[in-house]
């Protein structure tokens, strides 16, 4: 038996929409149409549940930065700490944040001096403050206060990857509250098999990939649509933000939403500088080379052109477009693999010509920071140029809907579909598709 914890359960997960549309089939069992039960039996039959031996090789759940509880066991065991102090401590950047700015002092040490020349104190120094122990004891704690801050930082970072990596595929649904998600089932129930449908993996393809509002979707919407007294829309717009989602908001909403986003494209312009500057990116042809950290990169641009989405449709649901002539951000293209440009020539296909727009208009964190100038004109008269609809292909206007006909979650592994489950976790172990070569598995002739 399911219930609606079980359904909020999966906005932090990455289950597939069959599994999700099973939840929703025995959670709604009672309240659906003989249509709409259908629609949804579509992809509730091919639940894990409900198959024999069901299985699938996919990873169910998004990564998960790894903490320093390690160092700080260790820190607690040499400093002698009481454990129940710092029981918390380990998991949480505030945490360790915490942890160290009340352990630090008891060597005199100060956050962030970590040069092992300069920043410590030398025996005279540690007989001045009154801090009687050996060197070989002061100078096991304080490395090992800067190995936890060293962590901290790694910390940091991989959260952000992994926020960023959420925010590219399901927007925000990963930060709705329970109590917003469980006010109304209609809401809980789209909300949840959408937020799985974003969640799909990519195919390897030379084809554009599959939109994830699907003909479940619809039905699951439309039953928000015909109780909109009841329905959540605010838990909604964290996840889809359609005209007509946005037409239920209040301005302050609206503005709240509005502001979100626009904090989170700030930042992640930010870290996309970052990775610019530590990869040689060939921008020309966005064909990922060696050394390239493809992965960071591809998330954190679908984390920008996601956000950039939710902004754009916030505008102009807002009525405030005109801004557009002042301020316009521009896609960000994700890098792709060489096999697969190579597949796009051979097919007489040219390279995406959005690929076109990105290499002539500025930087997205040029534009934040004031050092190149960007507007709807100037990425209009680009896209045109390029050959492309400037509004139809969402570099100036929110994207078309359109609604997908459901396909079953296929078995991938690296973007390549495997018919059986348990190959694909054979193959997935020995690296195939990964573009990486097992040198152990290599046929000598």
């Amino acid at each position: 038996m399911y219930n609606i914890k079980d359904l909020y359960k999966t906005l932090e997960e990455r289950r597939r929409p069959e599994d999700v549309a099973e939840m929703i089939v025995e959670l709604m069992k009672d309240q659906l149409s003989t249509h709409e039960n259908q629609i949804l039996e579509k992809a509730a039959k091919g639940s894990l549940n409900r198959n024999l031996y069901g299985y699938t090789s996919m990873l169910e759940s998004f990564g998960i930065a790894v903490g320093a509880e390690v160092q700080i066991n260790k820190a607690i065991e040499v400093f002698k700490i009481e454990t129940q102090e710092t029981d918390k401590f380990g998991s949480k950047t505030e945490d360790i944040e915490d942890f160290l700015n009340k352990t630090s002092p008891l060597i005199f040490k100060s956050v962030g001096q970590n040069n092992f020349k300069t920043d410590r104190l030398n025996k005279i120094q540690r007989k001045e403050i009154g801090l009687d122990i050996s060197k070989r004891n002061y100078n096991k704690k304080w490395r090992l206060l800067k190995r936890i801050e060293k962590k901290l930082k790694t910390l940091i970072q991989e959260t952000k990857k992994l926020e960023f990596q959420k925010i590219s595929k399901h927007g925000l649904s990963h930060t709705i509250n329970f109590e917003d998600f469980q006010s109304d089932l209609n809401t809980a129930c789209f909300i949840a098999y959408y937020n799985a449908r974003c969640n799909m993996r990519s195919v390897f393809t030379n084809q554009s990939q599959e939109r994830p509002f699907d003909e479940i979707c619809e039905i699951l919407f439309g039953r928000c649509k015909e109780n909109p007294e009841n329905t959540n829309w605010w838990a909604i717009s964290h996840i889809y933000t359609s005209d007509i989602t946005l037409n239920y908001l209040n301005d302050q909403q609206k503005g709240k939403l509005l502001g979100k986003w626009t904090s989170i494209i700030q930042e992640i312009s930010g870290f996309l500088e970052v990775l610019w500057n530590n990869n040689d990116i060939n921008r020309q042809t966005m064909a990922v080379k060696r050394g390239n950290d493809s992965t960071t990169w591809n998330n954190t641009a679908g984390a920008w052109n996601k956000a950039r989405d939710n902004w754009m449709n916030i505008i102009y649901a807002m009525g405030i477009d005109f801004i557009l002539e002042d301020i316009c951000f521009g896609k960000v293209m994700r890098l792709m693999a060489a096999d697969v440009v190579a597949w796009h020539y051979a097919t007489g296909s040219k390279i995406d010509p959005n690929t076109e727009v990105w290499n002539k208009i500025p930087l997205p964190w040029e534009v934040f920071q004031e050092k190149a100038f960007c507007n709807k004109k100037l990425i209009t008269d680009i896209c045109r140029e390029a050959g492309i609809d400037p509004e139809k292909s969402g570099w100036i206007a929110p994207r078309e809907h359109s609604v997908a006909k459901f396909k079953p979650t296929p078995e991938l592994v690296h973007g390549v579909t495997v018919s059986n489950p348990f190959m694909a976790t054979i193959l997935r172990k020995n690296k195939f598709f990964s573009g990486k070569i097992n040198k152990d598995r290599l046929i000598q002739w």
